[in-house]
């Protein structure tokens, strides 16, 4: 008898086990579903923090910017409310790895589409096609690439913006580096630089800043096409076809539109209409 009753303690204790694992916390934190509502389910997604515009944490925790609502949206038509939303900091060297680890379901972060990456992700879109361009004071008379010439002209350190310009425009441009946009941006501010360039989308998204508003314009110059893209793990085309379905819904219903002038009508981005899924701009 004693035995017995030891065995079936043993059972007791197994079954409740089983059940704990199955009804745990893992299912209430799943970047691998896109089941959607119900149950306290969340998706994680990847952004930038520190590009206004685009993806920034605000001082309250909030997030903001264009790639937010685009993620925001997309979530909601996997099925996801804002509130079950955790928005994870993906900077641009870990984004492939993010995606192959499973740290988030879908990244948008000014997510240019190129075919080395394509190689290592899959992606949706595109949702908008941005150029390389300048931003300077709005009294500057810089007005093309070759106005650059015996200008000081400011991009991040390791970013190949500057240098392109330099290299196939203004070879007489007299680069200057920081360790962010921001510093840049404050540089232009003060004078100490002519000039910033990087994507367009980046640049209204600090010109439409409150603190610089009326401060700056874009030159308005296309150097390069960027194609921004929603970055999935590879393979996951279940995914990735549920994205382009959501981005053909928030440009058909006008959410798309809305959000680009929100984000970036402020800085006066003239933006090009959206692209079509799959229509990659060399």
């Amino acid at each position: 008898m004693k035995l017995r009753k030891v065995s079936a303690a043993a059972a007791t204790a197994l079954v409740l086990a089983l059940t704990a694992t199955a009804c745990g916390g893992g299912d209430n934190d799943d970047s691998g579903s896109d089941s959607g509502s119900g149950g306290g389910k969340k998706i994680k997604i990847g952004i930038k923090y520190d590009q206004p515009g685009l993806g920034l944490k605000e001082p309250d925790g909030t997030f903001s910017g264009f790639d937010v609502d685009v993620a925001t949206y997309v979530a909601k038509e996997l099925g996801y409310e804002p509130d079950q939303i955790d928005f994870v900091e993906t900077k641009s060297a870990d984004r492939e790895n993010a995606l192959a680890r499973g740290d988030v379901k879908f990244i948008a972060a000014t997510y240019s589409i190129n075919d080395e990456r394509a190689k290592k992700v899959d992606f949706a879109g595109p949702y908008l096609l941005a150029h390389q361009d300048l931003l300077v004071k709005a009294d500057s008379d810089i007005a093309k690439g070759t106005d650059l010439n015996g200008k000081k002209l400011c991009s991040v350190t390791g970013s190949t913006s500057a240098q392109n310009v330099k290299d196939t425009i203004a070879p007489k441009a007299q680069l200057r580096t920081n360790s962010g946009y921001s510093e840049c941006v404050a540089a232009l501010q003060s004078g100490a630089v002519d000039a910033l360039t990087t994507d367009d989308s980046i640049l209204a998204g600090y010109a439409a800043q409150e603190q610089y508003k009326g401060k700056f314009k874009l030159a308005g110059l296309k150097l390069s096409n960027e194609n921004y893209g929603i970055g999935v793990k590879k393979g996951d085309t279940a995914t990735v076809d549920k994205i382009n379905a959501a981005l053909e819904k928030m440009v058909g219903d006008g959410s798309w539109e809305k959000a680009v002038k929100e984000n970036f009508g402020p800085a006066g981005y003239q933006n090009e209409p959206a692209p079509k899924i799959g229509d990659i701009v060399k």
